[in-house]
């Protein structure tokens, strides 16, 4: 099944085009590492895909969800990890990922199952628990976003440096999310720097240059 489907697809930000049109196929269970420069469009890429930001040109499917007229569907389906935490600061970490496990439709005793496994697979210490978002380290931001966005378990996973400010250990902890998300069904792509990090992740890189999908994708 293709979980993302991509024709000539555009994306204006104001008269920019920074999608200038992509044309690309996903499918279920693979792990597309994203590589490019700095303003290559990843992060457009990733947000168009999220349903976050219109299509302005071109065609393209989420999970068989039109992204002209679904982004709403797109969006009960897929999580997206940015640059920012996307967490709320004056919640604890508990309070935080407890909140994205009942958003994701969970009944009280379920959300906190999967709240404390993601908790402990992120390897977020329990005196860090109860303390509000606001006192956390960046590391320790991003160890509770990603558990945050892992108690949901979305069909499609868009990673944006998910490895940003990690320490080895966490870094390898998202490795290990990532494998498990996808033998458990899920599909993944991730926008990353860290070249040899992803490719040892993926066997699939597609470099994004100016907007499109650049020639020399390995499979």
């Amino acid at each position: 099944m293709e979980v993302i489907q991509l024709h000539e697809a555009m994306v204006f930000l104001g008269r920019f085009p920074a999608l200038a049109g992509v044309n690309l196929a996903v499918h279920t269970g693979e792990i597309i590492a994203l590589q490019g420069a700095n303003g290559a469009g990843k992060t457009t890429l990733l947000k168009l895909c999220a349903g976050l930001i219109p299509l302005d040109k071109g065609s393209g499917k989420v999970l068989g969800h039109d992204l002209d007229s679904e982004q709403k569907s797109i969006r009960r389906s897929v999580a997206m990890l940015g640059h920012t935490s996307g967490l709320y600061e004056d919640l604890t970490v508990d309070e935080n990922i407890l909140f994205w496990a009942q958003a994701a439709g969970l009944d009280r005793a379920a959300a906190y199952d999967r709240r404390d496994d993601a908790i402990q697979r992120m390897g977020i210490e329990e005196r860090l628990r109860r303390l509000p978002v606001s006192r956390l380290s960046a590391g320790q931001k991003r160890r509770t976003s990603l558990a945050s966005l892992a108690v949901r378990r979305p069909q499609l996973w868009l990673l944006d440096e998910p490895h940003s400010g990690l320490d080895q250990e966490g870094r390898e902890s998202v490795d290990l999310f990532i494998k498990e998300a996808v033998k458990a069904g899920a599909t993944v792509m991730i926008a990353s720097h860290e070249l040899d990090r992803i490719n040892s992740l993926s066997p699939r890189v597609v470099t994004i240059a100016g907007g499109v999908v650049a020639g020399g994708e390995k499979q």
